[in-house]
């Protein structure tokens, strides 16, 4: 943390294709130290970042999330980030994991610098929901939630992140919508011990919001634009090649033009994601060369709110983005991680002595996030869901050789030889009969 108090926070997301243990490569430096992106910054106040929150997608195949087995995935994850991080970054500072969130392939991990708000992190929470069909973890969001305590005032402030990954296909727009209200209404956290109120808080209830991962928005042309509807991915493609034609390309982001609606991410902010091509739908193994499958788009998004942004200035925030970009070098997935890099603005004292309530997010006064009377009986409904299908289809798998649907064929085959096996003999004195 600078002299002037401003934390130094970096998020990166990344989908990594359902790849398990082989998802990211073994040098990170790149993603999660990018130093050279942000050398004039970094000239001025060489240090390290203060919180780092690193998300995934798509974490390891779908039968093993389903079924629950992450551990050893995330665990090898966590390892693996904290040596990067602490090798690479300047002055090789140590970080202290605040806490790790997973529901079947969404993660994420959050840290804090051992020399500086490590020691002052309490109130750790964590909360996870789905969005899939009937609840399940396919689709859906994690969260963490942490106080930093004597910032700004004896209540501190509170940090909250969310991690999601939205419905995918560029005309399920609406379902994408709904799994944000989905995720603001069931992702919740208990009260802080300060809080006089002993209802659960949505993620708006915080000083700090960042929310990041694979959104799933999608460009969309409008057919009242011809010239650029036919054969729209390569037109996309060919104003992906310049700054100038990107910015232009912005306007048919469905996500941007969802918030300046109001429809959804209200009151996040974002910086500009057009200064970098598109994250996804690359072919694997290569570094620039999108799959014509898809329209190319930025599915992979990071934002972000402080409460000292005015609810009056949808555009603006005073946190400052030093760096949004794509690392286009990981050729494993078909997306490319993002990486922001947030300076927050000095700590206020805006808590009431009388309450040591921390500041909170300001809200247009149109919109109140309401938490579901129902959210756990949804989660839950949708995890015992999720156990069940991915424990059948990891045991057919494990049937198959690795195949589920070899595994169905060598079950059917085991039960009509077991039935051929108990069958009574006929002898043919019976069959004279």
């Amino acid at each position: 943390m600078s002299s002037d108090g401003n934390l130094f926070v970096q998020v990166g997301s990344y989908n990594t294709n359902l790849q398990g243990g082989a998802g990211v490569p073994q040098d990170l430096v790149d993603w999660l130290v990018p130093t050279l992106q942000v050398a004039s910054f970094l000239s001025k106040e060489p240090r390290a970042p203060d919180i780092f929150a690193i998300g995934f997608q798509e974490l390891l195949p779908l039968h093993l999330g389903l079924a629950g087995l992450s551990k050893a995935v995330i665990d090898d994850r966590d390892a693996h980030i904290r040596s990067q991080i602490e090798k690479h970054t300047p002055g090789k500072e140590s970080y202290t994991l605040v806490a790790k969130a997973v529901n079947v392939g969404v993660a994420l991990l959050v840290y804090a610098r051992d020399s500086g708000v490590a020691r002052r992190v309490c109130d750790v929470q964590t909360q996870w929901t789905g969005t899939g069909p009937a609840y399940m973890g396919n689709k859906g969001a994690v969260g963490i939630r942490f106080r930093i305590s004597d910032r700004g005032s004896k209540a501190g402030e509170v940090f909250t992140f969310v991690c999601a990954h939205l419905t995918a296909h560029e005309p399920k727009l609406a379902r994408r919508v709904a799994d944000y209200h989905h995720i603001v209404s069931t992702l919740l956290f208990p009260p802080l011990p300060s809080s006089p109120s002993s209802s659960p808080t949505t993620m708006y209830s915080t000083s700090h919001l960042f929310f990041l991962g694979d959104l799933n928005f999608r460009i969309t042309i409008p057919p009242s634009r011809p010239h650029v509807q036919t054969s729209q991915p390569y037109n996309v493609l060919a104003m992906l090649k310049d700054d100038v034609s990107r910015e232009q390309l912005k306007e048919f982001d469905q996500l941007l033009n969802q918030r300046r609606k109001g429809t959804a991410f209200i009151g996040l902010r974002e910086g500009p994601f057009w200064t970098f091509k598109c994250t996804y739908k690359y072919k694997l193994g290569e570094v620039d060369r999108y799959s014509t499958k898809r329209t190319p788009s930025w599915t992979d998004r990071i934002m972000y709110a402080t409460h000292t942004d005015s609810p009056d200035t949808p555009e603006k925030s005073n946190i400052t983005n030093i760096l949004y970009t794509s690392i286009p070098s990981y050729i494993t997935s078909d997306h490319k991680p993002v990486v922001c890099l947030l300076l927050l603005p000095s700590p206020t004292a805006t808590s009431s002595p009388e309450t040591c309530a921390p500041p909170m997010l300001r809200l247009p006064l149109s919109y109140t996030p309401t938490p579901d009377p129902r959210a756990t009986l949804k989660r839950y409904t949708g995890r015992t869901l999720d156990r069940i299908i991915g424990s059948i289809w990891w045991l057919l798998t494990v049937v198959g050789a690795g195949s589920a649907i070899v595994g169905i064929f060598n079950f059917f085959l085991g039960l009509a030889a077991w039935r051929w096996w108990k069958a009574p003999a006929v002898s043919i004195a019976d069959a004279d009969t």
